[in-house]
């Protein structure tokens, strides 16, 4: 499996199907996966809180860490995909349309090398 040939429904199916495996939908309320994702994000957060910017961005340098990354954005990724089984939110159709808001909010001309809200 790869980014270039898996759709996201396939990666749905694989979390669906680890999650019925184990009955654990009885505890995959959205209140409680939301949760559980923000636990795991900041897990993730916790790998580059100390590192400078461009010691984040060398980070795939040390392999140990990297695979810490890939494994805590994979937990991210997972209950982002738990969320969306639950509450069948098309997740390819969500991205788009906020892709689209993003874009006339932060017209391109305007917001070019700048991060202002």
């Amino acid at each position: 499996m790869s980014d270039e040939t898996t759709p996201v429904s396939q990666l749905r199916t694989t979390v669906r199907q680890f999650v019925d495996e184990r009955d654990w939908r009885q505890f995959h309320a959205p209140k409680n996966l939301s949760m559980a994702l923000a636990v795991e994000a900041s897990e993730l957060m916790e790998l580059f809180q100390w590192l400078t910017v461009d010691e984040s961005r060398r980070i795939g340098e040390d392999e140990t860490k990297f695979e810490l990354v890939k494994e805590e954005l994979s937990y991210v990724i997972c209950y982002a995909l738990a969320i969306a089984n639950e509450l069948d939110i098309d997740v390819s159709l969500a991205l788009e349309a906020k892709m689209i808001k993003n874009r006339r909010k932060y017209p391109a001309d305007e917001y070019r090398s700048k991060f202002e809200l």
